[in-house]
Protein backbone atom coordinates (compact mmCIF):
# COMPACT_ATOMS: atom_id res chain seq x y z
CA UNK A 1 0.00 0.00 0.00
CA UNK A 2 1.05 3.62 -0.70
CA UNK A 3 1.91 5.81 2.54
CA UNK A 4 -0.16 8.89 2.59
CA UNK A 5 0.15 11.55 5.69
CA UNK A 6 -2.83 13.30 5.65
CA UNK A 7 -3.23 16.53 7.55
CA UNK A 8 -6.01 15.79 9.52
CA UNK A 9 -8.29 18.13 11.81
CA UNK A 10 -11.25 15.84 12.68
CA UNK A 11 -13.59 18.11 10.53
CA UNK A 12 -15.45 17.16 7.60
CA UNK A 13 -13.46 17.53 4.86
CA UNK A 14 -10.13 15.96 6.52
CA UNK A 15 -12.79 13.15 7.72
CA UNK A 16 -13.66 12.27 4.04
CA UNK A 17 -10.10 12.88 2.78
CA UNK A 18 -9.51 9.58 5.46
CA UNK A 19 -12.45 7.15 4.42
CA UNK A 20 -11.97 8.46 0.42
CA UNK A 21 -8.03 8.19 0.10
CA UNK A 22 -8.12 4.91 2.37
CA UNK A 23 -11.45 2.86 1.05
CA UNK A 24 -11.20 4.13 -2.59
CA UNK A 25 -7.73 4.96 -3.09
CA UNK A 26 -6.14 1.94 -1.63
CA UNK A 27 -3.75 4.35 0.54
CA UNK A 28 -2.10 3.69 3.84
CA UNK A 29 -3.42 6.72 5.81
CA UNK A 30 -1.33 8.12 8.86
CA UNK A 31 -3.19 10.63 10.03
CA UNK A 32 -1.64 13.78 11.57
CA UNK A 33 -2.72 16.65 13.67
CA UNK A 34 -0.69 19.53 14.91
CA UNK A 35 -1.17 21.73 17.68
CA UNK A 36 -0.31 24.82 17.69
CA UNK A 37 -2.37 25.79 20.60
CA UNK A 38 -6.30 25.26 21.64
CA UNK A 39 -6.64 21.56 21.63
CA UNK A 40 -7.87 19.94 24.94
CA UNK A 41 -6.26 16.75 25.68
CA UNK A 42 -9.76 15.45 25.21
CA UNK A 43 -10.33 16.83 22.22
CA UNK A 44 -6.74 15.06 20.74
CA UNK A 45 -8.61 11.89 22.30
CA UNK A 46 -11.54 12.40 20.37
CA UNK A 47 -10.02 13.26 17.38
CA UNK A 48 -7.82 10.07 17.45
CA UNK A 49 -10.54 7.56 18.04
CA UNK A 50 -12.74 9.13 14.65
CA UNK A 51 -9.37 9.11 12.55
CA UNK A 52 -8.97 5.59 12.93
CA UNK A 53 -12.70 4.77 12.70
CA UNK A 54 -12.89 5.86 9.22
CA UNK A 55 -9.87 4.10 8.37
CA UNK A 56 -6.68 5.59 9.03
CA UNK A 57 -3.63 3.24 9.99
CA UNK A 58 -2.17 5.35 12.32
CA UNK A 59 -3.49 9.10 14.03
CA UNK A 60 0.04 11.04 15.79
CA UNK A 61 -0.70 14.04 17.64
CA UNK A 62 2.22 16.93 17.77
CA UNK A 63 2.85 19.25 20.36
CA UNK A 64 3.75 22.18 18.19
CA UNK A 65 2.78 24.98 20.56
CA UNK A 66 6.78 26.19 21.34
CA UNK A 67 7.45 25.33 17.78
CA UNK A 68 5.04 28.00 16.40
CA UNK A 69 6.40 30.55 19.32
CA UNK A 70 9.98 29.79 18.93
CA UNK A 71 9.70 30.14 15.19
CA UNK A 72 6.89 32.55 14.55
CA UNK A 73 5.47 34.17 17.16
CA UNK A 74 8.27 35.98 18.87
CA UNK A 75 9.21 37.65 15.47
CA UNK A 76 5.86 38.95 15.18
CA UNK A 77 5.74 40.45 18.30
CA UNK A 78 9.62 41.99 17.65
CA UNK A 79 8.22 43.53 14.31
CA UNK A 80 4.72 44.40 16.18
CA UNK A 81 3.04 42.45 13.21
CA UNK A 82 -0.81 43.82 12.92
CA UNK A 83 -1.65 43.23 9.12
CA UNK A 84 -2.97 46.24 7.92
CA UNK A 85 -3.13 47.26 11.23
CA UNK A 86 -5.62 45.11 12.56
CA UNK A 87 -5.01 41.62 12.39
CA UNK A 88 -2.21 39.39 14.61
CA UNK A 89 -2.15 36.69 11.61
CA UNK A 90 -3.69 34.14 14.15
CA UNK A 91 -4.81 31.71 11.46
CA UNK A 92 -2.13 32.05 9.27
CA UNK A 93 0.89 31.69 11.12
CA UNK A 94 -0.72 28.39 12.37
CA UNK A 95 -0.93 26.74 9.33
CA UNK A 96 2.70 27.66 8.26
CA UNK A 97 4.30 25.79 11.38
CA UNK A 98 1.62 23.17 10.93
CA UNK A 99 2.62 22.39 7.49
CA UNK A 100 6.56 21.86 8.59
CA UNK A 101 5.84 19.79 11.10
CA UNK A 102 3.16 17.20 8.42
CA UNK A 103 6.89 17.54 5.87
CA UNK A 104 9.06 16.50 9.02
CA UNK A 105 6.50 13.64 9.88
CA UNK A 106 5.92 12.38 6.16
CA UNK A 107 10.04 12.35 5.91
CA UNK A 108 10.27 10.58 9.15
CA UNK A 109 8.13 7.65 8.07
CA UNK A 110 8.84 7.45 4.29
CA UNK A 111 5.65 8.50 3.05
CA UNK A 112 5.29 9.17 -0.63
CA UNK A 113 2.36 10.93 -0.57
CA UNK A 114 0.35 14.30 1.64
CA UNK A 115 -3.03 15.09 1.84
CA UNK A 116 -5.00 18.13 2.80
CA UNK A 117 -8.62 18.87 3.06
CA UNK A 118 -8.39 22.28 1.70
CA UNK A 119 -10.69 23.75 -1.08
CA UNK A 120 -9.88 25.88 -4.10
CA UNK A 121 -11.45 29.19 -2.55
CA UNK A 122 -9.06 30.00 0.54
CA UNK A 123 -5.33 30.85 1.53
CA UNK A 124 -4.57 27.62 3.19
CA UNK A 125 -4.07 25.88 0.28
CA UNK A 126 -1.34 28.07 -0.77
CA UNK A 127 0.56 27.69 2.50
CA UNK A 128 -0.22 24.15 2.70
CA UNK A 129 1.08 23.55 -0.70
CA UNK A 130 4.12 25.83 -0.78
CA UNK A 131 5.61 24.30 2.25
CA UNK A 132 5.53 20.57 0.90
CA UNK A 133 6.88 21.52 -2.65
CA UNK A 134 9.54 23.53 -1.07
CA UNK A 135 10.68 21.18 1.46
CA UNK A 136 9.60 18.31 0.19
CA UNK A 137 9.01 18.71 -3.60
CA UNK A 138 9.76 14.72 -4.21
CA UNK A 139 6.57 14.31 -1.86
CA UNK A 140 3.27 14.37 -3.79
CA UNK A 141 0.52 15.98 -3.16
CA UNK A 142 -3.09 15.06 -2.76
CA UNK A 143 -5.87 17.49 -2.49
CA UNK A 144 -9.34 15.67 -2.88
CA UNK A 145 -11.89 18.34 -2.22
CA UNK A 146 -10.20 20.81 -4.71
CA UNK A 147 -9.39 18.68 -7.23
CA UNK A 148 -13.13 17.34 -7.10
CA UNK A 149 -14.58 20.07 -6.45
CA UNK A 150 -16.73 19.11 -3.69
CA UNK A 151 -19.71 20.30 -2.19
CA UNK A 152 -20.37 19.93 2.14
CA UNK A 153 -23.28 17.65 0.97
CA UNK A 154 -21.41 15.64 -1.40
CA UNK A 155 -18.95 14.83 1.44
CA UNK A 156 -21.75 13.80 3.60
CA UNK A 157 -23.51 11.63 1.78
CA UNK A 158 -20.47 9.53 0.85
CA UNK A 159 -19.76 9.61 4.85
CA UNK A 160 -23.04 7.92 5.45
CA UNK A 161 -23.74 5.68 2.68
CA UNK A 162 -20.15 4.59 4.08
CA UNK A 163 -21.80 3.70 7.74
CA UNK A 164 -20.09 7.47 9.20
CA UNK A 165 -22.83 9.08 11.07
CA UNK A 166 -21.49 11.69 12.91
CA UNK A 167 -23.04 14.86 13.50
CA UNK A 168 -21.83 17.21 10.82
CA UNK A 169 -24.46 19.99 11.24
CA UNK A 170 -22.49 23.12 10.17
CA UNK A 171 -22.01 25.66 13.22
CA UNK A 172 -23.36 28.83 12.67
CA UNK A 173 -19.73 30.39 13.93
CA UNK A 174 -16.72 29.04 12.78
CA UNK A 175 -13.84 28.74 15.55
CA UNK A 176 -10.01 28.39 14.95
CA UNK A 177 -8.55 28.53 18.36
CA UNK A 178 -4.50 29.08 18.79
CA UNK A 179 -2.13 30.48 20.66
CA UNK A 180 -1.90 33.62 18.58
CA UNK A 181 -5.47 34.20 18.56
CA UNK A 182 -9.39 32.52 17.46
CA UNK A 183 -11.15 33.58 14.27
CA UNK A 184 -14.39 33.45 14.31
CA UNK A 185 -16.11 33.25 10.96
CA UNK A 186 -19.61 33.57 9.72
CA UNK A 187 -22.28 34.40 7.60
CA UNK A 188 -21.79 38.16 8.48
CA UNK A 189 -18.25 37.98 7.97
CA UNK A 190 -19.47 37.06 4.02
CA UNK A 191 -20.75 40.60 4.01
CA UNK A 192 -19.16 44.00 3.91
CA UNK A 193 -21.44 45.65 6.28
CA UNK A 194 -22.81 43.33 8.98
CA UNK A 195 -20.85 42.97 12.63
CA UNK A 196 -20.45 39.64 14.67
CA UNK A 197 -23.27 39.48 17.20
CA UNK A 198 -21.69 39.27 20.97
CA UNK A 199 -22.62 35.67 21.40
CA UNK A 200 -20.27 34.64 18.00
CA UNK A 201 -17.46 35.03 20.25
CA UNK A 202 -16.15 32.22 22.42
CA UNK A 203 -15.17 34.30 25.20
CA UNK A 204 -17.64 36.56 26.36
CA UNK A 205 -17.87 39.49 29.29
CA UNK A 206 -17.02 37.91 32.82
CA UNK A 207 -15.39 40.84 34.33
CA UNK A 208 -16.48 44.68 35.17
CA UNK A 209 -14.01 45.94 37.61
CA UNK A 210 -10.57 47.26 35.87
CA UNK A 211 -7.41 45.30 36.53
CA UNK A 212 -3.81 46.19 36.77
CA UNK A 213 -1.02 44.22 35.37
CA UNK A 214 2.26 45.00 35.41
CA UNK A 215 4.13 42.97 31.95
CA UNK A 216 7.77 42.27 32.03
CA UNK A 217 9.82 41.86 29.00
CA UNK A 218 13.62 41.25 28.68
CA UNK A 219 14.82 41.40 25.14
CA UNK A 220 11.45 42.02 23.55
CA UNK A 221 10.35 38.52 25.33
CA UNK A 222 7.76 38.52 27.76
CA UNK A 223 9.19 37.11 31.26
CA UNK A 224 6.64 37.79 33.80
CA UNK A 225 3.30 38.96 34.59
CA UNK A 226 2.87 41.01 38.09
CA UNK A 227 6.46 39.69 39.00
CA UNK A 228 5.47 35.99 38.29
CA UNK A 229 8.04 34.92 35.91
CA UNK A 230 7.28 32.25 33.12
CA UNK A 231 8.29 30.99 30.08
CA UNK A 232 6.60 33.47 27.18
CA UNK A 233 4.38 30.75 25.92
CA UNK A 234 3.32 30.18 29.59
CA UNK A 235 2.81 33.81 29.99
CA UNK A 236 0.97 34.44 26.36
CA UNK A 237 -1.55 31.67 27.74
CA UNK A 238 -1.81 33.22 31.24
CA UNK A 239 -2.67 37.09 29.98
CA UNK A 240 -4.72 35.40 27.33
CA UNK A 241 -7.10 33.46 30.56
CA UNK A 242 -6.95 37.35 32.56
CA UNK A 243 -7.93 39.72 29.81
CA UNK A 244 -10.31 37.39 27.36
CA UNK A 245 -12.76 38.07 30.59
CA UNK A 246 -13.02 41.52 29.73
CA UNK A 247 -13.86 40.25 26.13
CA UNK A 248 -10.70 42.48 24.54
CA UNK A 249 -8.97 41.74 21.47
CA UNK A 250 -12.22 42.09 19.28
CA UNK A 251 -12.62 42.70 16.08
CA UNK A 252 -13.05 41.83 12.01
CA UNK A 253 -10.17 41.92 9.85
CA UNK A 254 -10.64 42.69 5.80
CA UNK A 255 -7.63 41.89 3.60
CA UNK A 256 -6.28 40.64 0.08
CA UNK A 257 -6.22 37.11 0.03
CA UNK A 258 -3.47 35.30 -1.34
CA UNK A 259 -5.52 34.33 -4.56
CA UNK A 260 -6.66 37.65 -5.82
CA UNK A 261 -9.72 38.41 -3.46
CA UNK A 262 -10.89 40.50 -0.52
CA UNK A 263 -11.85 38.68 2.51
CA UNK A 264 -13.28 39.31 6.05
CA UNK A 265 -12.87 37.20 9.09
CA UNK A 266 -13.84 37.73 12.72
CA UNK A 267 -11.46 37.46 15.51
CA UNK A 268 -10.45 37.45 19.10
CA UNK A 269 -6.99 38.26 20.63
CA UNK A 270 -6.56 39.37 24.21
CA UNK A 271 -3.06 38.18 24.87
CA UNK A 272 -1.62 38.83 21.30
CA UNK A 273 -3.43 42.47 21.03
CA UNK A 274 -1.73 43.80 25.10
CA UNK A 275 1.33 42.40 24.17
CA UNK A 276 1.83 43.77 20.65
CA UNK A 277 0.44 47.33 22.12
CA UNK A 278 2.66 47.17 25.23
CA UNK A 279 6.10 45.62 23.35
CA UNK A 280 5.81 48.24 21.13
CA UNK A 281 5.34 50.99 23.94
CA UNK A 282 8.87 50.10 25.60
CA UNK A 283 9.91 50.01 22.22
CA UNK A 284 9.07 53.88 21.82
CA UNK A 285 11.27 54.45 24.92
CA UNK A 286 14.03 52.27 24.04
CA UNK A 287 14.86 52.57 20.92
CA UNK A 288 16.41 55.12 18.20
CA UNK A 289 13.56 56.49 15.86
CA UNK A 290 15.65 55.22 12.66
CA UNK A 291 15.29 51.59 14.71
CA UNK A 292 11.47 51.90 15.12
CA UNK A 293 11.45 53.15 11.70
CA UNK A 294 13.15 50.32 9.71
CA UNK A 295 11.71 47.61 12.11
CA UNK A 296 7.85 49.36 11.03
CA UNK A 297 8.65 48.21 7.19
CA UNK A 298 10.13 45.18 8.31
CA UNK A 299 7.67 43.84 10.19
CA UNK A 300 4.54 44.77 7.96
CA UNK A 301 7.05 42.96 5.24
CA UNK A 302 7.58 39.45 7.03
CA UNK A 303 4.07 39.48 8.18
CA UNK A 304 2.99 39.51 4.65
CA UNK A 305 5.67 37.30 3.13
CA UNK A 306 4.07 35.02 6.30
CA UNK A 307 0.83 35.22 5.39
CA UNK A 308 1.29 34.73 1.87
CA UNK A 309 3.32 31.60 2.64
CA UNK A 310 6.60 32.61 1.92
CA UNK A 311 8.30 31.26 4.86
CA UNK A 312 10.80 29.30 3.89
CA UNK A 313 12.05 32.18 1.47
CA UNK A 314 15.53 33.27 2.78
CA UNK A 315 14.68 36.60 3.25
CA UNK A 316 12.54 35.79 6.48
CA UNK A 317 15.72 34.65 8.16
CA UNK A 318 17.07 37.75 7.29
CA UNK A 319 14.73 40.01 8.48
CA UNK A 320 14.16 37.65 11.92
CA UNK A 321 18.17 38.52 12.61
CA UNK A 322 17.49 41.92 12.14
CA UNK A 323 14.32 41.77 13.95
CA UNK A 324 16.37 39.66 17.02
CA UNK A 325 19.19 42.05 17.36
CA UNK A 326 16.57 45.52 17.87
CA UNK A 327 15.89 43.95 20.88
CA UNK A 328 18.58 43.93 22.93
CA UNK A 329 17.88 46.88 24.62
CA UNK A 330 14.07 46.47 24.64
CA UNK A 331 14.22 45.35 28.49
CA UNK A 332 11.55 46.98 30.96
CA UNK A 333 8.26 46.90 32.62
CA UNK A 334 4.88 48.05 31.29
CA UNK A 335 1.57 49.25 33.30
CA UNK A 336 -1.74 48.09 31.47
CA UNK A 337 -4.93 48.64 32.58
CA UNK A 338 -7.56 45.96 31.76
CA UNK A 339 -11.17 47.05 30.98
CA UNK A 340 -14.14 45.92 29.71
CA UNK A 341 -13.98 45.50 25.86
CA UNK A 342 -10.67 47.26 26.27
CA UNK A 343 -7.48 48.20 27.81
CA UNK A 344 -5.13 51.31 28.70
CA UNK A 345 -1.10 51.55 28.17
CA UNK A 346 0.09 53.58 31.74
CA UNK A 347 3.74 53.86 31.08
CA UNK A 348 6.81 52.06 31.87
CA UNK A 349 9.88 51.38 33.66
CA UNK A 350 13.03 50.47 32.30
CA UNK A 351 16.67 50.97 33.04
CA UNK A 352 16.96 51.59 28.70
CA UNK A 353 14.44 54.52 29.00
CA UNK A 354 16.10 56.77 26.87
CA UNK A 355 13.80 59.64 28.36
CA UNK A 356 15.76 59.34 30.96
CA UNK A 357 18.83 61.28 29.61
CA UNK A 358 19.86 64.51 31.34
CA UNK A 359 20.42 66.31 28.45
CA UNK A 360 17.04 67.49 28.69
CA UNK A 361 13.38 67.08 28.71
CA UNK A 362 10.73 67.46 25.82
CA UNK A 363 9.26 71.07 26.00
CA UNK A 364 11.22 72.21 29.23
CA UNK A 365 14.75 72.95 30.10
CA UNK A 366 17.66 72.28 28.09
CA UNK A 367 21.05 71.37 29.54
CA UNK A 368 22.74 69.91 26.57
CA UNK A 369 23.16 72.80 24.32
CA UNK A 370 22.97 77.11 24.68
CA UNK A 371 20.23 78.94 22.40
CA UNK A 372 22.76 79.85 19.93
CA UNK A 373 23.94 75.98 19.71
CA UNK A 374 19.47 75.82 18.64
CA UNK A 375 19.49 78.84 16.36
CA UNK A 376 22.35 77.46 14.53
CA UNK A 377 21.51 73.87 14.21
CA UNK A 378 17.77 75.39 12.82
CA UNK A 379 19.41 77.35 10.67
CA UNK A 380 21.59 74.48 8.90
CA UNK A 381 18.13 72.36 9.23
CA UNK A 382 16.39 74.73 6.88
CA UNK A 383 18.83 75.30 4.22
CA UNK A 384 17.28 72.81 1.79
CA UNK A 385 14.34 74.93 1.97
CA UNK A 386 15.44 77.95 1.47
CA UNK A 387 17.89 76.35 -1.61
CA UNK A 388 14.34 74.85 -3.29
CA UNK A 389 12.22 77.42 -3.04
CA UNK A 390 14.88 80.08 -4.32
CA UNK A 391 15.66 77.86 -7.35
CA UNK A 392 11.55 77.17 -7.62
CA UNK A 393 10.39 80.61 -6.84
CA UNK A 394 9.28 81.61 -10.43
CA UNK A 395 7.79 79.00 -11.26
CA UNK A 396 5.05 79.44 -8.35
Amino acid sequence: MKKLVLAYSGGLDTSYCAKYLSQEKGFEVHAVSVNTGGFSPEEIKEIEQKALALGATSYTSIDAVSNFYDKVVKYLIYGNVLRNNTYPLSVSAERIVQAMEIVDHAKKIGAEYIAHGSTGAGNDQVRFDMIFQIAAPDINIITPIRDNKLSREAEIEYLQKNGIDYSWEKAKYSINRGLWGTSVGGDETLTSHLSLPESAYPSQLEKELSKELKLTFIKGELTAIDGVSGTPVANIEKLESIASKYAIGRDIHVGDTIIGIKGRVGFEAAAPTIIIKAHHLLEKHTLSKWQQYQKEQLGNFYGMLLHEGNYLDEVMRNIEAFLADTQKNVSGDVFVTLHPYRFELNGISSSNDLMNASFGSYGEMNKGWTADDAKGFIKILSNPGKIANHVNQEND
